[in-house]
């Protein structure tokens, strides 16, 4: 006999198919004559080719907090949903040449370099082990902090979370009161530290990719991420400082992590980062001028190069690292491999979206573009900046990042000169206020399950959150009358 009581999560698969073949049917029945000659025509596009994209970005805001275990197993179906609903469609309104060679663009020019060189960091900041346990003080925190935050910008805002994270929980667990100091943990090393170069955070890659100067943020953002990051610290220090002093009134528990040396394994991985800026500064400084074409896309021999290094460091980080300082890592492929498959979907998904806005005022986004801009016509930086960064609170950081860097013009050479404090403020934003949820940015979550599995009382969505409108946004707000205001 059926059973007629349906489970909550078999409600919610129905309703996600209902919606996504809603979705297909509105493109499929409005498709308007989308293309031009050369490809996506974006003023010709309606508004409803967003959709997958935003449904996307949404899922991955909401699927690991309000239904984790529908999203742990099925998020690969929820993602060749949503990227099932831009590529049906395109098949359906454009000749398949068309649609071949933009797909193609997408993957070859912009997936496959973003997804590789993650991969790279990911496996060799995974093979950097730092064994032992300091002494809990307040000069300790700060220091393990404040170097997290400079490694960022180097291993990337994940690498440096996995390798500290450990070490800064084994420092304190001997505390009445330690939340605080992963949540500070969580804005300065997994997102503000992250904002000096293209390895730091997914969104400067991508502008990287785009062609924006490899060590232009270096240049143009060491001030606002000196100013942030210290203000941030500074914060911290007083806290910590107070609830030290506090817990002088309570009796300590024993520490289960006695204090040791500290030993560095898997030093080799140091030696593959330093390959992996190498190749990136390879590919931005050597033109040979040598090129293959697939599919229709032009592909550059120093381009090439660059993605095969990626992969051999890959090889070389996992036969040179003691499989032992992996698993004290608790290294595994799932969140890689997550981070594959959801990017996969929302480059797909994005392409659309990318062609209104390049259509600019004659687009369907004009309206946005309304809200960016001064009387005079000239880029409002505090509004790119916080725009930018409301969103990438609550979505992925790296499409916000592309929505606003093609908003802004796209052209790289004009962002980094005559519009250098747009890009300056589209780059803070989305960097910065990652750390304003969990869901901000990649490493906050992973940070904050790990904390929690080692017995840390971390607050809630909503308790990070007040923690965030107390301590971030007044800086964000002191930053923007310093940095962003003409």
């Amino acid at each position: 006999m059926t059973n007629c009581n349906t489970s909550p999560q078999r409600d919610l698969a129905r309703r996600a198919r209902f919606g996504l073949a809603a979705v297909a049917l509105a493109l499929l029945l409005f498709p308007a004559p989308a293309f031009a000659a050369e490809g996506l025509d974006g003023a010709k596009l309606s508004i409803l080719w967003a959709l997958p994209f935003l449904g996307i970005l949404l899922c991955i805001a909401t699927g690991p907090v309000f239904y984790p275990h529908v999203w742990e197993h099925h998020y690969g179906k929820f993602t060749a949903l949503w990227a099932a609903l831009i590529v049906i469609p395109l098949f359906a309104t454009a000749d398949v040449s068309t649609v071949t060679t933009t797909l193609a663009h997408t993957a070859f020019l912009e997936y496959m370099p973003f997804i590789l060189l993650l991969l790279a960091l990911f496996v060799v900041a995974g093979g950097i082990y730092l064994e032992g346990n300091l002494h809990d003080s307040v000069f300790t925190n700060t220091v393990l902090l404040a170097v997290g935050a400079c490694m960022a910008s180097i291993v990337g805002t994940t690498g440096a979370a996995m390798i500290l994270i450990r070490p800064l929980i084994r420092a304190n667990d001997d505390r009445k009161y330690n939340a605080h100091v992963v949540v500070f943990f969580i804005f300065l090393v997994a997102n503000i530290g992250g904002a000096l170069s293209p390895l730091g955070d997914p969104p400067l890659f991508i502008g990287f990719l785009k062609g924006v100067d490899f060590f232009w943020t270096t240049v143009h953002l060491w001030q606002e991420t000196l100013f942030v990051g210290g203000v941030v610290l500074a914060v911290f220090m007083v806290i910590d400082l107070y609830m030290h002093h506090r817990e002088g009134r309570f009796t300590h528990k024993k520490d289960p992590t006695p204090d040791s040396p500290l030993k560095l394994h898997g030093k080799i991985n140091l030696v593959l980062i330093a390959v992996v800026i190498a190749a990136i500064l390879m590919s931005a400084q050597w033109k040979p001028g040598i090129a293959f074409n697939v599919a229709g896309v032009e592909l550059q021999i120093q381009d090439l190069l660059r993605d095969a290094i990626f992969v051999v460091v890959v090889f070389a980080s996992l036969a040179w690292t003691q499989k032992s300082d992996r698993e004290a890592n608790g290294f595994s492929w799932g969140p890689i491999q997550e981070v594959a498959i959801l990017f996969a979907g929302i480059f797909i998904c994005i392409v659309p979206v990318m062609a209104m806005l390049q259509a600019g005022a004659q687009g369907p986004f004009a309206a946005l573009i309304g809200l960016v801009t001064n009387a005079d016509g000239s880029n409002n930086a505090a509004a790119y900046f916080w725009l930018t960064g409301i969103l990438s609170s609550f979505l992925d950081n790296a499409p916000t990042y592309l929505v606003f860097f093609q908003l802004a013009g796209g052209d790289p050479q004009v962002l980094m000169g005559a519009k250098a404090a747009t890009l300056a403020a589209i780059s803070s934003g989305a960097v910065f206020m990652g750390a304003n949820t969990y869901i901000g940015n990649a490493p906050n979550f992973m940070v904050y399950a790990i904390a929690r599995q080692a017995g840390v009382k971390m607050p809630s969505f909503f308790g990070f959150m007040v923690w965030s409108m107390l301590v971030l946004i007044p800086t964000f707000v002191l930053a923007t009358f310093l940095f962003f205001q003409p």
